[in-house]
């Protein structure tokens, strides 16, 4: 009975039909009535039993496999025909797809701008080549700090200075352009800066930046508005710090630690064995900020924050290496979550 099953695996395996009348013929000689398989399963019946269950298995995967056979050479043969005599046959299934995913970047970036969604922050998007006042004068930037040199930024052209941004604060600048306070935007956006590549730095990384001008805004506001992310993005026991920092366009400016969620803050690799990992800058809007577009310092205040979406990308999901982001390899990138 094994060289049957054998031998019969071999027709099917040979076999090459040359019209649909040849399929069916096989189809019929191998699992009709009469066929060879209806005789195989036949003499099965007479089987030892302690054979039944390898010769079972091997007599059901012949079977399937000439029914996939048979429908694989009639569609083959049908789009041929069809083919030759000019005809499409719009009633056929479609060829299948498969189901993609979502990369990694622009799953954290939906689900940053889902959380500040919840506390009342509307998104703003805005262009990546952008003009110096936008990026560097309407934001405090003296006309020497360092981030204006060509070591630091792409420009484009010069007089006037034409550059690819190097933040999404220049969107800031054009919300508080555009709009009057109370304002609470969030800015999503790619964004650019001359540095060498490596696992911990790109030329291209990706930044939600978010401002929030009102009347009677303190630090305190902030500082509760971070801690609600850092428990919403990282789990509710996420704890924050805030450390002294600055930046040209905020005062006082702080840089934002979270405890670590990879070690729940007991020290490991990834945070140096310090417990605290760092997300983002942030700080009360500066009055010079505020008089460049066009808001009374003295009856509105505001703060803003900053983070790179690569950085909360890295701790969401335990990504060491920032190249892997923009390599497009499907390995890596199958990870994640797929396509709704």
């Amino acid at each position: 009975m094994q060289s049957r099953i054998e031998e019969l695996l071999r027709k099917v395996e040979q076999f090459k039909p040359a019209n649909l009348g040849e399929i069916e013929e096989f189809r019929i000689k191998i699992l009709g009535k009469k066929g060879e398989l209806t005789e195989l399963f036949e003499e099965f019946k007479k089987v030892s039993p302690d054979l039944k269950r390898e010769l079972g298995q091997k007599i059901n995967r012949l079977k399937n496999l000439v029914l996939e056979r048979v429908t694989a050479w009639k569609n083959e043969l049908e789009e041929v025909e069809s083919a030759a005599a000019g005809e499409l046959d719009v009633t056929r299934p479609a060829t299948a797809q498969g189901i993609g995913t979502r990369h990694p970047i622009s799953l954290v970036r939906n689900e940053i701008l889902a959380i500040f969604s919840r506390l009342g922050f509307t998104t703003a998007e805005g262009p990546e080549i952008e003009d110096d006042w936008h990026v560097f004068s309407a934001l405090n930037f003296p006309p020497e700090h360092p981030a204006r040199d060509m070591q630091d930024t792409f420009f484009i052209e010069k007089n006037p200075d034409i550059l690819l941004r190097t933040h999404t604060s220049s969107i800031q600048v054009r919300v508080m352009q555009s709009q009057k306070p109370p304002i609470r935007v969030v800015c999503p956006g790619r964004v650019f800066r001359n540095e060498a590549i490596s696992y911990r730095a790109h030329c291209i990384f990706h930044q939600v930046e978010g401002l929030y001008v009102a009347e009677n805004v303190s630090f305190a506001d902030l500082k509760q508005t971070i801690l609600y992310f850092a428990k919403e993005m990282f789990g509710e026991d996420a704890r924050i710090r805030m450390r002294p920092s600055y930046f040209p366009f905020t005062e006082p400016s702080a840089e934002v630690d979270v405890s670590c969620n990879l070690c729940g803050g007991k020290g490991c690799n990834v945070c140096k064995h310090t417990g605290w990992l760092e997300i983002m800058g942030c700080g009360m809007v500066d009055p010079n900020v505020l008089k460049a577009c066009g808001i009374d310092s003295r009856k509105y205040s505001g703060f803003a924050f900053g983070m790179g979406v690569e950085r909360i990308t890295m701790l969401k999901y335990g990504v060491k290496d920032l190249r892997l982001y923009f390599e497009n390899d499907i390995r890596f990138l199958q990870q994640f979550e797929s396509v709704i």
